[in-house]
């Protein structure tokens, strides 16, 4: 065994931290604390408590031809703003409404719009932008040909969808100073891939307004989250299987995700489909070509920050297909996707970006 000495003694002592390396050691922790739960937002503390009963506040409802459902915890009924958050969305974005601005807009009135119309238009155009096209909020005509928009037409023949392709397209119209100016009259704006999504999050955006921290809001499949669900965890949403169902009846889940601060939505041809003469067609028609999609995705789900956006993108990939849906999210990883697809033999099988993985509830 080896005696030290008094100096070798001296020199092996611990050396004393200086008081600035304290501080940065302190930055330290805390900086590898943020950038953790920035990488990880779903990773929440779940020791929050369980809500109060006489806090847990429902309602629901119809808008948009479909259900909402709403649930947040608050000490007082928002259900009237909310019911005119949801008219004033109505109003601006329905091509069903034949009060409208876009039905305005789409008879060629000369109508200034306003900031949520504007809203969605400039999002819709930047998807598109991100998408090479496969996203088109001026696919309306063709979707009304194929018989799944607001005003419906007959004679889908090859030459009628050719001469409908010409109106179509971002180039084909533009705002200026909160005027739609369209080259086309015959141009026609059809905003149902994404206004669903910003009417979540507009009721999201109005609960928060009102100091409400814990709530989720699901209009027709699409989810928008904040905080912790009534049991003081994280939000659990089912994804559905793919089930031919035009009724909406089925309800069996494939998958379920547990988010926090993000929304959630799904894109599918299994609900919103007609058969004639023997074929299926899709209500997914693909802006670039005229025609429903034929792709092998049956099933597009989609997480992000807003609801909008992910609302627009779960439909872009149901037009691009896997492999072209693979290549816009390596451009976006802040988006996270989810696809059931078919196979050759008929089953099914599950693909997702390796940033969803971790939202998957085991």
């Amino acid at each position: 065994m080896k005696i030290l000495g008094i100096e070798q003694i001296e020199n092996n002592k611990p050396h004393k931290i200086k008081w600035w390396g304290w501080i940065l050691l302190i930055i330290l922790i805390v900086g590898t604390y943020i950038i953790y739960n920035q990488q990880h937002p779903n990773r929440k503390e779940s020791s929050t408590a369980a809500w109060n009963q006489n806090e847990l506040m429902k309602c629901e409802g119809m808008v948009f031809g479909t259900i909402y459902h709403i649930t947040y915890q608050a000490d007082k009924n928002m259900q009237k703003g909310i019911d005119e958050t949801l008219t004033k969305v109505d109003n601006s974005l329905s091509p069903f409404n034949k009060n409208s601005i876009i039905t305005a807009v789409n008879n060629g009135e000369d109508i200034k719009v306003n900031d949520m119309f504007t809203d969605v238009f400039n999002m819709a155009k930047y998807v598109a932008k991100e998408t090479n096209g496969a996203f088109d909020i001026t696919v309306a005509p063709l979707v009304n040909l194929w018989g799944f928009g607001f005003k419906n037409m007959s004679n889908v023949n090859e030459k009628t969808v050719d001469s409908l392709r010409q109106f179509v397209g971002f180039n084909n119209v533009e705002l200026i100073n909160g005027h739609v100016k369209k080259q086309y009259s015959e141009t026609m704006l059809d905003c149902s891939a994404i206004a669903k999504g910003y009417g979540v999050d507009a009721v999201g955006k109005y609960l928060e307004s009102q100091g409400i921290k814990n709530y989720m809001v699901e209009i027709g499949g699409e989810v928008r989250v904040r905080g912790l669900n009534p049991k003081g965890e994280l939000w659990k949403i089912g994804v559905n299987k793919p089930i031919d169902d035009s009724t909406s009846v089925n309800s069996d889940i494939e998958q379920v995700i547990k988010i926090t601060d993000m929304a959630m939505a799904t894109s599918g041809n299994y609900r919103n489909f007609y058969i004639k003469d023997g074929k299926k067609y899709a209500h997914t028609i693909d802006p670039r070509t005229g025609y429903p999609v034929q792709h092998n995705i049956l099933s597009s789900t989609v997480v992000a920050k807003d609801c909008a956006t992910a609302d627009a993108f779960a439909t872009s990939f149901m037009v691009l297909g896997l492999e072209g849906a693979k290549e816009i999210l390596k451009k976006h990883p802040e988006i996270r996707a989810f696809f059931i697809c078919s196979k050759d033999d008929g089953t099914t099988e599950e693909w997702m970006s390796d940033n969803m993985k971790e939202l998957i509830l085991e």
